[in-house]
């Protein structure tokens, strides 16, 4: 009797273990899609907002009166940060890149002009807002030209467009894949007590008193699955910031707690439901269904 009782114990923890595993590798696939939707998130803003708008200045504008149109400026809302371009920094520019001095062929006159470099915020970083941009820049004194680079801006916006749409499918594709990977999952887990559950069922027990042990039990299996799943996708994380360290500008601290925070959602969740759908439909068999299955 006793080595009866041993081996169904032990086969209940193997069966504890399998579900923890099965669900831990389904949450890690939903964990990476969660986590690749919240940094994409955050490369196409930080793409965005390296996207460089120069205001070319006329020759005979003055230092004094640049800094003027800076500090008007940053008090536009589109307006992320200016960087202001002196004649003399232009030169050295150009003489650092040329490798001798431009001024020696204009009779030691400066032929660059001053500009100003504008940085937009991600939600003006597109063709539709910078058209207008364009517009209300050039109305400032002694601007010549405004020039951006239109057709990356249009490649930028649409590689990110067709990036989040991938990432949607496969998120919603995804989530009903393992749904139905822990469903059957934990199904088979009840399966092997479902003689206990008639059993329960005939001295009287409710539905929701037998129910109640294997939705606790699946929540805690859902539970540990995600604690797994979590320092499985923190491993990767740690990974790619050892190999790119820059990988921290775009994976913030933000977007790792919304995704561990998503996968214990979706871990406990996920489990809740299967353990109710599984048990409720054992409870429904009658007992000559019970050997049928």
């Amino acid at each position: 009797m006793g080595k009866k009782r041993n081996k169904t114990r032990n086969r209940h923890g193997l069966q504890a273990i399998t579900l923890c595993i099965s669900t831990a590798l389904v949450l890690i696939l939903l964990g990476l899609v969660v986590f690749s939707v919240l940094a994409g998130r955050n490369l196409s803003s930080y793409v965005k907002e390296n996207l460089v708008v120069t205001m070319m200045l006329e020759q005979d504008m003055t230092d004094p009166e640049a800094q003027q149109i800076c500090s008007s400026l940053k008090m536009r809302p589109y307006i992320k940060q200016i960087h202001y371009i002196s004649k003399e920094e232009s030169l050295k520019e150009a003489t650092r890149a040329m490798g001798t001095d431009p001024s020696e062929f204009t009779n030691g006159v400066n032929p660059f002009p001053s500009s100003i470099e504008i940085t937009l915020t991600s939600e003006y970083a597109n063709n539709d807002s910078l058209k207008w941009i364009s517009k209300e820049l050039r109305k400032y004194p002694k601007v010549s030209e405004i020039n951006y680079q239109k057709d990356l801006v249009d490649k930028v916006n649409q590689n990110l467009y067709r990036i989040g749409l991938v990432l949607i499918v496969l998120a919603v594709l995804l989530t009903f894949v393992s749904f139905s990977l822990i469903n059957n999952t934990i199904r088979l887990s009840v399966y092997a007590r479902r003689f206990s559950i008639h059993t329960m069922k005939l001295v009287g027990a409710s539905w929701g008193f037998i129910r109640r042990p294997f939705v606790r039990r699946a929540i805690w299996e859902g539970v540990i699955a995600a604690f797994v799943a979590c320092l499985v996708l923190s491993g990767c994380v740690f990974a790619l910031y050892n190999y790119e360290p820059d990988i921290l500008t775009v994976v913030t601290w933000q977007v790792m707690a919304i995704t561990a925070a998503s996968v214990f959602l979706f871990g406990i969740i996920i489990t809740a439901i299967c353990a109710n759908i599984s048990v409720n439909k054992f409870l429904r068999m009658k007992a000559g269904e019970l050997y049928k299955i």
